[in-house]
């Protein structure tokens, strides 16, 4: 259960598409490289390196000018590509290798994704989050966003350990009653599968808001499914004891963890409300709202506080710690296996 180097030659989620309006420049730096998104007038998404080879001035401090991106600090032009094709200055010759580096980017499921490595960027490596472009808008919580201090396999262990919602997340998503509930863990290629199902427990707050909003005992499910590099999503739910889930109701919890740094991540997040209970415009539009405040607050008050916790003791210790190891944690053993594997080859392989 190491924390190694970055999976190359993978779709990493950079940004919600919301996030990047026209006009606009986006700094972010994703493993390691400071980068600076745009859309060119003329459409798409572009990534380059945020520093320009003239004087090394970050080039998200300029402005997007049409097709090209304008340094700031002596007006140099960049198109998509990274080639400079305007220098204003005098002569207006562009010197050699006054070019930036790029990163091939697309736009799916209302995400930005950018590729990161040297193999050919195959898009069909990037997960299906198409129930992001399926759903009704009332039917998706707010699309969130944390920089959480933490490795990015850090956040992937706390979501793979369906367990702890029980305690760290007590009467909100969980309880004391379920506990002691089996863990069961499969495997398919390249993407791996983590459930629970817990029958006839007193509903936590989260599911009662979805569900009867009676405070009658529920069955509860949950199966989380990661993809690589840090992409999950959580089918959870609730439906009264004994019967199909299909009566239920419950989310599809998306979550995009993508590596800033070694020891800082850049956390997406967001909720479609699955087999949702249709009420009335303004109790839609009020289950849709506590529902982001109650995963915002799950995530950064309840999670973030204790990842980051658990990130500064590893960092204290110089990576010589060794974690003791539940019957919950298989989930996340095969996770780390499964990273292991892919960091040696590439994704796709078994």
């Amino acid at each position: 259960m190491t924390i190694g180097p970055y999976l190359q030659n993978a779709w990493y989620a950079a940004m919600w598409s919301a996030d990047l309006a026209p006009g606009t420049l986006v700094a972010r730096t994703i493993l390691d490289e400071p980068l600076v998104f745009w859309r060119p007038a003329s459409g798409g998404v572009a990534a380059l390196g945020d520093r320009c080879p003239h004087r090394f001035a970050p080039l998200s401090m300029g402005r997007v000018a049409g097709d090209v991106l304008q340094c700031g600090y002596h007006g140099l032009e960049f198109n998509a590509a990274g080639a400079c094709v305007n220098n204003p200055h005098p002569n207006r010759a562009v010197p050699p290798g006054t070019t930036v580096g790029t990163h091939p980017v697309t736009e799916r499921y209302s995400i930005v994704w950018i590729w990161i490595g040297d193999g050919e960027p195959d898009e069909s490596y990037i997960p299906d989050y198409s129930l992001l472009d399926a759903a009704p808008v009332e039917n998706v919580s707010r699309r969130d966003y944390l920089l959480m201090a933490a490795n990015y396999e850090l956040i992937a262990d706390n979501l793979l350990d369906l367990s702890h919602a029980s305690f760290l997340h007590a009467g909100l998503l969980g309880n004391e009653a379920m506990v002691d509930t089996r863990t069961d863990v499969e495997r398919a290629g390249n993407t791996l599968w983590v459930s629970r199902f817990t029958p006839d427990v007193p509903v936590p707050r989260l599911y009662d808001l979805m569900f009867r909003q009676d405070g009658r005992n529920v069955d509860i499910w949950t199966r989380i499914r990661w993809d690589a590099p840090g992409c999950l999503l959580n089918d959870t739910g609730a439906c009264a004891p004994g019967t199909d889930r299909s009566t239920g109701t419950g989310l599809f919890g998306v979550h995009l963890l993508t590596p800033e740094t070694a020891t800082t991540t850049h956390y997406h997040f967001c909720a479609v409300r699955q087999n949702a209970v249709q009420r009335d415009v303004a109790a839609d539009e009020h289950i849709r709202t506590q529902l982001s405040e109650l995963r915002h607050r799950a995530f950064e008050e309840q999670d973030r506080a204790m990842i980051e916790a658990q990130q500064r003791n590893i960092t204290r210790s110089a990576g010589e710690m060794r974690p003791a190891l539940l019957s919950v944690d298989a989930g996340i053993v095969r996770y780390h296996r499964m990273v292991e594997e892919l960091r040696a080859g590439a994704p796709g392989d078994s």
